[in-house]
């Protein structure tokens, strides 16, 4: 039996190979030791398949002498501000991600709403092989409740964010193409998108789990989407991964708006609202350098930690960081809660481009240039660490960071190795002032790579 992918970012397998019920149960059973027989919230993004893995986690959360909270199909930070609000001991989020359709998984929170960290991750790795029984008798068993209105909760938190100019937004009237991949977005935004007087032209939002499309928001990936806007004349799209917790916007033009744009804009929305002495953000050391400058330009301080949503939190939580994300389009206001939240940006995003007046195509020109560009190499019987010390030796003349992977600073700009936390790949990411040589930048790395690879 294939084992599945086990990381800081929590259990993701292929369902039926490497997620089966046997290490599902052993898993879920480990999380209930850690969490000491407590009160656990869970919910799923919707894919096929989740349904049995929910009523399989349930039941053994049940067993284990746990009460459950099921807040039903539900983004993973609604999941993670139920977990804060209904002080619940953790949550589970049944979920792979953008993983494609076959695969599933298990993100895991602690009882602050968070996602666990490296020496959280360790202490409940401990019980995974812990076969001590743990399960309590049918008189000691507690009851599950069914909470699927926690959205609106989640969407009221959204409305009442301090910076949004809701009246301006309503002004604008926003027609919006949104596309949720048929997940768990697929109800919650659009009905957040009409409380903010938009009309909404839904893709893919019948939350019958069915990915029409590959589920991770890239370009390639949102073609059809991108012809939507055009077709119906929309001001903006709204697209979103499976779980909820990244946002990619696209132009009126039908292009895309790019990910490093979208944590841009709300970086300056949150922080030109904030009196100076609080301007303070948090991304990751992958993140564009457009927002250094705009941080830069508001006089803010910015702060920057290894890629993941975790170290992101925990980096804005010791510099008291107000807002804070990655380049993936995750967008982190602790005024809500922290982690990344695709209802936040979208709100957002909208407030700032209506007090712009602009066009989202204008307003996407008017931020600071950078081109980033993205592959990935696979690593199926490829040593990773062989990589990573060809590419410090060739390139050993620039200034390297090893903070998070391998960090390449050149003259015309920079490139970053990592390997995934949820996938067997190294991430290639460059950025430079021009498309053209952030492109020839991948080109380049990429060939030297396969040469070594030979």
């Amino acid at each position: 039996m294939k084992e599945p992918i086990i990381s800081i970012s929590g259990i993701r397998g292929i369902f039926g190979e490497s997620l089966t019920p046997e290490n599902i149960v052993k898993y879920i059973t480990a999380f209930a030791k850690y969490t000491g027989r407590k009160k656990i919230v869970i919910g799923r993004d919707g894919r096929m398949g989740g349904e049995l893995v929910e009523k399989l986690i349930e039941t053994t959360l049940l067993y284990c002498g746990c009460s459950v909270v099921n807040i039903g199909i539900a983004p993973t930070p609604s999941i993670s501000l139920a977990v804060e609000t209904l002080k619940a001991a953790g949550g589970i989020s049944i979920t792979a991600s953008h993983n494609p359709q076959e695969w599933n998984g298990m993100k895991f929170i602690n009882s602050k709403g968070i996602f666990l960290d490296a020496d959280e991750n360790a202490a409940l790795w401990k019980y995974f092989n812990d076969t001590s029984n743990f399960y309590v008798t049918a008189d000691k068993v507690k009851q599950i409740e069914y909470y699927p209105g926690f959205l609106d909760y989640h969407i009221s938190r959204v409305l009442n964010i301090s910076s949004l100019n809701i009246t301006r937004i309503k002004k604008r009237k926003f027609k919006v193409v949104v596309d949720c991949v048929n997940a768990s977005g697929s109800k919650i935004i659009p009905n957040l998108l009409e409380k903010l007087g938009c009309k909404v032209i839904k893709v893919d939002c019948d939350s019958s789990g069915i990915f029409t499309r590959k589920p991770e928001p890239l370009p390639e990936n949102l073609k059809r989407t991108c012809r939507e806007v055009k077709k119906n004349k929309a001001d903006i799209g709204i697209v979103i991964d499976p779980d909820a917790d990244r946002l990619v916007v696209i132009t009126e033009k039908g292009e895309p708006f790019g990910e490093e744009n979208t944590i841009t804009a709300v970086v300056k929305h949150v922080l030109s609202k904030t009196s100076p002495a609080k301007r303070i953000a948090a991304i990751n050391l992958s993140t564009s350098r457009s927002v250094d400058d705009i941080v830069n330009s508001l006089g803010g301080k910015i702060y920057k930690s290894p890629v993941g949503e975790i170290n992101v939190i925990k980096k804005m939580k010791a510099v008291k960081a107000i807002v804070g994300g990655e380049g993936s389009g995750g967008v982190i206001l602790p005024e809500v809660h922290y982690g990344r939240d695709s209802l936040v940006g979208t709100a957002i995003i909208l407030s700032e481009i209506a007090e712009s007046g602009m066009k989202v195509s204008e307003y996407k020109d008017a931020l600071p240039q950078y081109f980033i560009r993205k592959s990935k190499i696979q690593l199926e019987n490829i040593d990773a660490d062989s990589i990573f010390e060809f590419l410090r030796n060739k390139y050993r003349e620039f200034n390297q960071n090893f903070e998070d992977g391998l960090r390449l600073d050149f003259n015309n700009g920079w490139a970053n190795f990592r390997k995934s936390n949820t996938e067997p790949i190294i991430r290639i990411i460059t950025e430079a002032s021009s498309s053209k040589v952030a492109e020839e930048m991948q080109v380049k790395l990429n060939k030297e790579i396969a040469d070594f690879l030979k």
